[in-house]
C-alpha cells in the first residue's frame, strides 16, 4: 500500500508540481488547441495535460485504465463537465487485456510485454508487479461518440501502434512518444503516422525532448528531416515526444 501511494505522489509531484513547467505546456499546446476544441488524452495518468488544456479552454476526452490514477482524475476533474474521464485502454480493436502495473512508476505502466522486456535495462529499477484486466475501445470508436479531436496525444509506453491501428483516418495533431532504446519499434510507429496522415495531405513533424515543452526545431520537418533530427538526438538516450499536424 505505501508503495502505491508513493508511486502516485510521485506522479503528482511531477506532473501538478511545477508551475513554470505548467506555463510552457500552455504554449505547446496553444498550437493545437484553443476554446471550445476537442483534446483527447490517451494514457492521461494524473491529469498533468488536462490541466492545461482546460485552461485553453478545450474540452478533453481523458483516457486512463490505471485504477490509482483514476482516482485521481476522478477527484480533481470529476465535477468538470468539460472533462470526460474513461475508465478503458484504446487498442486496435474492442475488447479485454491485460495492463501490467509498476507500481512505484505508474508512468511506465504498459499492455505491451515487447516493450518491457526491450527498455527493461534502461529504466533501472523499474518492476511490473501487479495486472489487472481492462476494457479497450478504438479511437474510431471515441470519435464516433466524443466528436473529432483537434488533438490527440498518445503515451501508452510502447502500445502506440496498436492504438493507432484503431485509428481509420487522420486528425488534426497528434503527438506519440519516441524512446530511443526501442528506437526500431518507434520509427516503425511513426512510419504509421505518417501514412495515416497521407489522407488528409500529409503530416508535418517536430519533437519535443523529455518533458521540456519545447519544440526542438525551428521548423515543422516532414518525415526525412524528423528522422534526420531523432538519429541525430539518439546518442542522448533521453526521451520525448514527436508532434505531427496537417497543413
Amino acid at each position: 500500500m505505501l508503495d502505491r501511494v508513493w508511486g502516485i505522489a510521485r506522479s503528482l509531484v511531477i506532473y501538478h508540481g511545477q508551475p513554470t513547467k505548467h506555463r510552457r505546456l500552455r504554449r505547446l499546446y496553444s498550437q493545437f488547441l484553443g476554446p471550445g476544441d476537442i483534446g483527447f488524452d490517451i494514457g492521461a495518468h494524473v491529469g498533468g495535460r488536462v490541466r492545461q488544456w482546460r485552461k485553453l479552454g478545450a474540452r478533453v476526452v481523458a483516457v486512463e485504465p490505471q485504477p490509482d490514477c483514476l482516482r485521481v482524475l476522478r477527484f480533481l476533474f470529476g465535477r468538470d463537465k468539460g472533462v470526460t474521464v474513461l475508465p478503458v485502454a484504446v487498442g486496435e480493436r474492442p475488447g479485454k487485456a491485460s495492463l501490467a502495473l509498476s507500481t512505484t512508476n505508474p508512468t511506465v505502466s504498459s499492455m505491451s510485454q515487447e516493450w518491457r522486456d526491450s527498455v527493461s535495462g534502461a529504466f533501472h529499477g523499474v518492476r511490473w508487479d501487479r495486472s489487472v484486466e481492462v476494457e479497450v475501445v478504438t479511437l474510431d470508436e471515441l470519435i464516433a461518440r466524443h466528436g473529432e479531436p483537434a488533438f490527440c496525444k498518445i503515451d501508452v509506453e510502447g502500445f502506440e501502434p496498436q492504438v493507432l491501428a484503431g485509428l481509420s483516418r487522420p486528425v488534426r495533431a497528434l503527438s506519440v512518444e519516441y524512446v530511443p532504446s526501442v528506437h526500431d519499434t518507434a520509427i516503425a510507429t511513426l512510419h504509421m503516422v505518417d501514412k495515416l496522415g497521407a489522407a488528409g495531405g500529409g503530416y508535418r513533424y517536430n519533437y519535443s525532448l523529455v518533458e521540456t515543452a519545447r519544440m526542438v526545431s525551428d521548423e515543422w520537418l516532414d518525415m526525412p528531416g524528423l528522422l534526420a533530427l531523432l538519429e541525430r538526438l539518439r546518442p542522448s538516450g533521453l526521451s520525448g515526444d514527436v508532434y505531427a499536424r496537417l497543413p
